[in-house]
């Protein structure tokens, strides 16, 4: 059971990231904390992080969201939700919060681009279709093993129904991406899973997917140890990182322990050849594998170019 904590937001709405990929787009998080309780979410170390089983809902959101934007000489051509939380928790105030903001957005002619792991309810699926050319999804799938999900990701939906949502997404004109992250050293990564994942993938319309395999940190390395039950998924995955190395990222300035690049490397170039052989075009996460991939894993997705001018000042405006 989550408790929900409902709170005024002091800060800014729009806000920059530390996320290479994002730097060019505002970001918006409408809670700290998230309901899924993903056991290997990198937000368990912020400050802002309110502890298992808690979610704070910034109940403000829209009013100071509509001040700033009444402030902004130049408004941002899309937002993205969100870098420390899910849109589509399962918890009826932050599911209303989500489609109040993503409709006032919409109306003001703002795109929107989401990561999800989460149930999107049918009034807000009916509200992306209606402007399906100004939404970028990406939804989070790692494995079709349900049982191997839930022990990961213990509130969010199952890999069939995510499977159904990128289908629904996709007919209805949204660009739909999958994204498999993090994946698990010897868990998820398998020929027999990544084959039976990436045919379910082109099944249902996928022609793009981003990757990147899991990293710990301190606070990420306990939760697994305390939440994972069997230890002999838990010992298989840490046995991984054993030779793990430290690892400047591009994201929050900071370092984490990874696989060592040779381990990494072998890795998503068999991920790669199963995106190949089901025509999906992969993208490495470069945030997070500086030392073997350029560019960008399309987080966001992609938005028509502006003018050099135009799209500097599109990313967070200038204030009046």
């Amino acid at each position: 059971m989550v408790t929900v904590i409902k709170a005024e937001r002091r800060s800014s709405v729009l806000t920059p990231s530390n996320l290479a990929c994002l730097s060019r787009m505002p970001t918006i998080n409408l809670t700290a904390g998230c309901a899924l309780g993903c056991v290997y979410c990198y937000t368990l170390g912020y400050t802002s992080y309110p502890g298992e089983d808690k979610i704070i809902v910034y109940v403000n959101t829209l009013e100071k969201l509509r001040d700033e934007l009444a402030r902004k000489q130049t408004r941002p051509r899309a937002v993205y939700f969100s870098p420390s939380c899910d849109l589509f928790q399962p918890v009826p105030e932050v599911l209303r919060l989500g489609y109040q903001v993503l409709e006032f957005l919409l109306s003001e002619g703002i795109g929107v681009a989401f990561l999800t792991k989460g149930r999107i309810p049918d009034n807000t699926m009916n509200l992306l279709w209606k402007h399906a050319g100004m939404v970028r999804a990406q939804v989070g799938i790692t494995t079709l093993d349900e049982e191997m999900a839930g022990l990961f990701e213990p509130s969010a939906e199952r890999p069939s129904v995510r499977l159904e949502q990128i289908a629904r997404l996709i007919a209805g004109g949204i660009a739909t991406e999958a994204r498999l992250d993090p994946v698990l050293p010897g868990l998820t990564d398998s020929h027999e899973s990544l084959g039976r994942l990436f045919s379910a993938l082109a099944g249902v319309g996928v022609s793009r997917a981003a990757a990147s395999v899991l990293f710990l940190r301190p606070r990420i390395q306990e939760s697994l140890k305390q939440n994972i039950r069997d230890e002999a998924v838990l010992q298989e995955l840490l046995s991984f990182y054993h030779d793990a190395r430290r690892l400047a990222i591009r994201a929050e300035h900071s370092f984490i322990t990874t696989l060592p690049l040779a381990a990494r490397t072998e890795i998503y170039k068999r991920i790669g050849l199963m995106a190949q052989q089901h025509s999906i075009v992969l993208s490495v996460c470069a945030c997070k594998n500086p030392d073997l991939a350029r560019g960008t894993c399309n987080i966001a997705g992609g938005w028509p170019r502006r003018s050099r001018r135009g799209r500097q000042l599109a990313l967070f405006g200038e204030g009046r």
